[in-house]
């Protein structure tokens, strides 16, 4: 036999408020730092390298970014970026890593629908508004500076 107990919302509020765990707020900070800056270092790492290859500055970061979505990308097909972001947080989510994630990680969730209807298909579930809305604030910019120059 089961016994109702009446509790008005304002007490359900305080009892949620004492068993909920408080965050660990300078921990995740520190935290995200680490993980954030790791990822701009090996970032800064590949640039350099493409510099010292002989390859000129503008090129060399646009290969470096290149290269951390492939990075992003890859790591999220084989299941690791998400154990990065659980331990970094935002230090995961917001590099470009961030995004290359947002856009693998609804396909590899659809990937039994098949390569077109499941991968093609959901790629962009996440990141296609972003990419669209990118896409429209730059036209409206560039008109923008076109009409008032």
């Amino acid at each position: 036999m089961s016994v109702l107990v009446k509790v008005t919302p304002q007490e359900y509020e305080e009892m949620n408020k004492k068993i909920q765990p408080k965050p660990k707020l300078i921990r995740n900070c520190a935290m995200a730092f680490v993980v954030g800056g790791g990822i701009c270092l090996v970032a800064q790492i590949l640039i350099n390298v493409f510099l010292y290859l002989g390859i000129a500055l503008k090129e060399a970061q646009i290969l470096g970014t290149t290269s951390m979505i492939f990075l992003g990308s890859l790591l999220t097909g084989l299941g690791l970026y998400d154990s990065i972001v659980s331990l970094g947080g935002a230090g995961g989510i917001l590099p470009v890593t961030g995004f290359a994630n947002a856009m693998v990680s609804p396909a590899m969730d659809s990937k039994k629908d098949g390569y077109i209807l499941g991968v093609g298909a959901k790629m962009f579930s996440v990141a296609g508004p972003v990419i669209i809305c990118g896409t429209i604030v730059a036209f409206v910019m560039g008109l923008g500076c076109l009409i008032f120059r």
